[in-house]
């Protein structure tokens, strides 16, 4: 289809330029051009500082305010509004620091249920429209939208348009889109106009966009291999674009291939719907230091108890635990263990974490403990009966009397004696 401008707002589509860059029809100036549009159909949609959006959305006194959800003091950023990022205040950023940058910040503690529900909402929206959702975290997803144009009367362009207005008004938070020929340019692209974007980059224009910039844009590039690359003169997409595959693969072995074709707009992954996350993890970080094994043990019982609630709420079971801990000095001892069958119990992970922190406290203060699991599958062979083992089956049964006590009268209906101890 032949579509080269969109209005975002009355969704009008036209085959030529418009130069006074407002839509014809409403007058809006959220007009988007590109030679290209109505080819494009592979899209990354990815909402605009998430928590801090739903937070407002619940608080609309909160509007105009530099918002920052977060842990205490010792904890980090999980999410900054737009006018708390004008003073600086960015994820993952110590509490500590975010609060000096924007002392007048509205802080407030993550609600991970509440974001989840609105997550799942955001995802049926997106359902609505492609079978061909792939999500990549509670707020952000890719979509194949090929093939979709007689269905929803419009180019994959307008019904994304259709999708962000509908999340607008149906759920109150805003999200930015961006749209290409292959994931990681969408990934790249939604990342161009944020807030309330709408970023496409075509195929004949991919290599030249790409060229300038950093390495760090290609996916997989951390800091290790970024430094890796500078140390060899390479500090541009550009640079690499220069490059041979053999060459980069020599070098930088398996990942040299990505490199080499990433730095050139190719990328044949597809959009995969039913794709499950890699892991489940919860951590805390302290007010004070902690180096008691009892008092840390006490933190760990309901981080095992989230991980927990987070598989069974996604029929998914793990077999590999690992636990986390972060020194005083910020230095981080991970620890991990693979259970001979899969779980999604808390009091198999709890166990089992408490097993490999016991080695851990002879001495240093800690001031985050974290637990998760690994190796994630669907929970069908999740705690099975075994004779050797048939403590679990009454595990199984205590917990599962516990979940539905709390399904009927809330999590904080029952609870076991050592979250009290």
């Amino acid at each position: 289809m032949t579509v080269t401008a969109l209005c975002r707002d009355c969704l009008l589509e036209r085959n030529a330029a418009v130069d006074s860059g407002r839509c014809p029809a409403c007058g809006s100036p959220r007009l988007l051009q590109h030679p290209e549009l109505g080819n494009l159909s592979i899209a990354h949609i990815d909402c605009d500082a998430f928590y801090a959006s739903v937070e407002k959305r619940d608080d609309p006194s909160l509007r105009d305010k530099p918002v920052i959800v977060g842990g205490g003091h010792r904890g980090v950023v999980s999410a900054a509004c737009y006018v708390a990022r004008l003073y600086g205040v960015r994820s993952a950023m110590p509490m500590f620091q975010a609060l000096k940058a924007c002392p007048d910040a509205v802080v407030i503690r993550p609600d991970m249920a509440k974001y989840s529900a609105t997550g799942l909402q955001i995802r049926a929206i997106m359902k609505d429209y492609t079978p061909l959702v792939e999500p990549l975290s509670i707020d952000e997803a890719f979509l194949d939208l090929n093939g979709t144009e007689a269905l929803h009367k419009g180019t994959p362009a307008r019904t994304l348009a259709l999708i962000v207005k509908r999340i607008e008004a149906e759920l109150g938070v805003n999200a930015s889109i961006g749209l290409s020929y292959n994931k990681f340019l969408a990934k790249v692209a939604s990342d161009l106009d944020k807030p309330r974007g709408f970023a496409p980059i075509g195929k004949e224009e991919a290599v030249s966009f790409l060229a300038p910039r950093p390495t760090s844009i290609i996916w997989g590039v951390g800091k290790a291999l970024r430094e890796k690359l500078r140390r060899d003169g390479i500090s541009t997409v550009g640079q690499l674009q220069r490059k041979s595959e053999p060459d980069l693969v020599r070098r930088y072995g398996s990942i040299g291939r990505r490199l080499y074709h990433f730095s050139r707009g190719h990328d044949e992954r597809t959009v995969t719907p039913s794709s499950a996350p890699k892991s489940i993890s919860a951590e805390t970080t302290f007010a004070d230091d902690i180096y008691n094994l009892d008092a840390l043990c006490k933190r760990l019982w309901p981080l095992c108890e989230t991980v927990s609630r987070r598989l069974k709420a996604r029929n998914l079971a793990g077999r590999s635990i690992t636990l986390k801990l972060k020194r005083a000095d910020f230095r981080q001892v991970t620890r991990s263990r693979t259970l001979p069958a899969p779980t999604q119990l808390a009091e198999i992970i709890y166990r089992t974490g408490v097993t490999m922190l016991e080695k851990e406290t002879n001495g240093p203060a800690y001031r985050l403990i974290g637990i998760g699991l690994a190796d994630i599958l669907n929970a069908e062979d999740a705690d099975p009966p075994d004779l050797l083992h048939a403590e679990t089956a009454k595990l199984t049964s205590v917990e599962r009397a516990i979940d539905d006590v709390r399904a009927k009268l809330g999590d904080g209906a029952i609870d076991k004696g050592r979250r009290w101890r």
